[in-house]
């Protein structure tokens, strides 16, 4: 909760201004059963009707007074509380902007959802409770006492012995309260990775008619968390109740030993009645407490999932150069590269290098690492040893910001967004000008298509680009790419869905830009015009030259060529 505390800072004003307003409710609160003793004793016993009217207005003003800095309190708590939230959604969302491949392994993109608002909503709750009540429950108690103290010490004992115990239990409810909340949490982000994959994948769902199995995964991570919320509630609402009871029966032995004392004479009837008071408010206290308790065990829960992700160390982007490339700065040497992924070897010993303006192309089967070679390229992956050259610089010499502006990706699973075709392609470079953007679809050979649409590039596009083809999301995802004229252009297997005439256009084009250019593929015929081709095996390069370098040198390489020349023939 530490880290957590430290976003009041920039709000101590509204919280100092409802800590002090609070303050003034505390002191009527506590000033309460001595006004009642007065007008007991000094009013009512001696039938003094003008004791009754002051001692009774000037309980009446400082009950006024008190409603009056409740409700500013509210205000400024709310100030207080809504700030900090604010603060930390928006620290929580960059740190995220800025984790590593592996950290997102780690903690799920439900988890990160639930933690930036469900979780950062139980904080603001916590943080408005203790600005607004949370002070006052534990200062009303302590003085409460001491106040007793001072109109009878033999009852004002009875009070002290019992509650210690009382504030024992409550604290032993509040670490078990922890636990089982953190739990729900847990139980809460099942349930949204269930939601989150159902909805991203509906369509594949009804194509094999699995309605019944996701209703069914849905039931289960629901049931699970409402059971939690159950064990976590009970253990709540037990508290309350014995509280209750403790401090009831603690009430009826003041009044009974209370009643001895007014008999003997040694006690006022305002006196006993003051003590009493300040016995069921500080029963009224504890029953706050309690809340308190749940908001606590709820807070405390949430800080440390929140805690987690502020306390992460992220991609370290300092640099010796933090200028970008000039478009002829393409050129990249890897020299004996080496990866590994969860304690997994991806790459081992990758070393070649590629000319400014090139054409690349890496080809092997599934897992051979194809797609983390490139994901090295802008650090989106961290090397385990070797060094990567960029026009003779070691990469972690650039700012990741120039860095990554200066390389385009185009990723095997396409991301478009909802919004227009000019934005979805516009997206790739900020303040891309019409004329930009148009170039862009002409050289992803998207254009066409584009125009011929109803409302040409004001066409709204569906979420994740349901109204495209596939081949047709990968060219707008192309254009995207190319409309910020990159130095580096990363396509992973971006071609896949385009036939054939299209994708030679597409080659064409591309061999017009002034960037180097990376191509993973299935297919040789992809890659087959590529000015370097890397034949990955296992991680490693087990070949590497121009198709027809390749063809003479490698058996692995022609094999596969014969296979899939053959299958395009049949």
């Amino acid at each position: 909760m530490k880290r957590i505390f430290s976003y009041a800072h920039p709000y101590k004003k509204s919280a100092a201004i409802a800590s002090m307003l609070m303050l003034i409710e505390l002191v009527v609160e506590l000033t309460q059963p001595v006004l009642m003793a007065k007008i007991i004793d000094d009013g009512i016993v001696t039938g003094d009707l003008s004791a009754v009217t002051f001692w009774g207005l000037v309980l009446l003003g400082l009950s006024a007074a008190a409603f009056a800095a409740g409700i500013t309190n509210s205000f400024y708590a709310a100030d207080f509380s809504q700030g900090v939230g604010h603060d930390l959604r928006r620290d929580l969302f960059e740190k995220v902007q800025y984790f590593t491949d592996e950290q997102f392994q780690t903690i799920s993109t439900p988890s990160l959802v639930t933690r930036i608002t469900n979780d950062v909503i139980q904080l603001q709750s916590l943080l408005f409770m203790l600005v607004r009540i949370g002070l006052r429950a534990p200062l009303f108690i302590i003085t409460a006492l001491i106040m007793a103290l001072t109109i009878d010490v033999r009852l004002s004992l009875i009070l002290i012995g019992c509650v210690p115990v009382f504030l024992l239990f409550l604290f032993f409810i509040l670490i078990k309260g922890v636990r089982y909340f953190k739990k729900v949490q847990e139980k809460l982000d099942a349930l949204n990775s269930v939601i989150r994959q159902n909805l991203s994948a509906v369509r594949l769902v009804k194509g094999f008619n699995r309605k019944d199995y996701e209703e069914e995964q849905f039931r289960t991570a629901n049931a699970e968390l409402v059971d939690q919320n159950k064990k976590a509630l009970w253990l709540m609402e037990t508290a309350m109740p014995m509280v209750m009871f403790g401090m009831n029966a603690v009430i009826l032995i003041l009044l009974w030993t209370g009643s001895g004392f007014l008999s003997l004479g040694s006690l006022q009837p305002g006196e006993l009645v003051a003590i009493i008071n300040y016995a069921t408010r500080i029963l009224f206290t504890f029953s706050v407490f309690t809340f308190l308790i749940l908001m606590v065990s709820r807070g405390q829960a949430s800080a440390e999932r929140v805690e987690e992700v502020l306390m992460s160390s992220v991609e370290n982007g300092r640099c010796i150069n933090s200028g970008p490339f000039d478009k002829a700065q393409g050129g990249i040497r890897f020299l004996n590269v080496s990866f590994q992924r969860s304690g997994h070897q991806i790459l081992r010993d990758i070393s070649f290098e590629a000319e400014s303006g090139s054409t690349v192309g890496i080809i092997g089967e599934t897992g051979a690492g194809k797609t983390s070679l490139l994901h090295l390229i802008p650090r989106l992956y961290e090397k385990e040893s070797g060094q990567i050259l960029f026009h003779g610089r070691n990469v972690e010499e650039y700012a990741l910001q120039a860095l990554r502006q200066s390389v385009s990706l185009v990723p095997q699973e396409v991301q478009l967004f909802s919004g227009t075709v000019r934005e979805n392609i516009g997206w790739g470079k900020e303040g891309a000008s019409e004329k930009e953007i148009e170039e862009a679809a002409a050289q992803a050979q998207i254009a066409e298509f584009i125009e011929s649409l109803p409302e040409g590039y004001d066409t709204q596009i569906g979420q994740k680009g349901v109204v495209f083809s596939g081949g047709q999301k990968q060219r707008l995802s192309i254009a995207r790419a190319l409309v910020r004229k990159p130095s580096i252009l990363l396509l992973d297997d971006s071609t896949s869905a385009l036939d054939a005439h299209t994708e030679q256009q597409l080659m064409k084009s591309l061999e017009n830009q002034s960037c180097t250019v990376f191509l993973t593929a299935q297919k040789i015929s992809s890659i087959q015009q590529a000015d370097l081709i890397l034949l990955l095996d296992q991680g490693r390069i087990a070949a590497k030259g121009t198709h027809e370098e390749l063809l003479e040198t490698s058996v692995y390489y022609r094999q596969v060529f014969e296979s899939q020349k053959e299958g395009v023939m049949s």
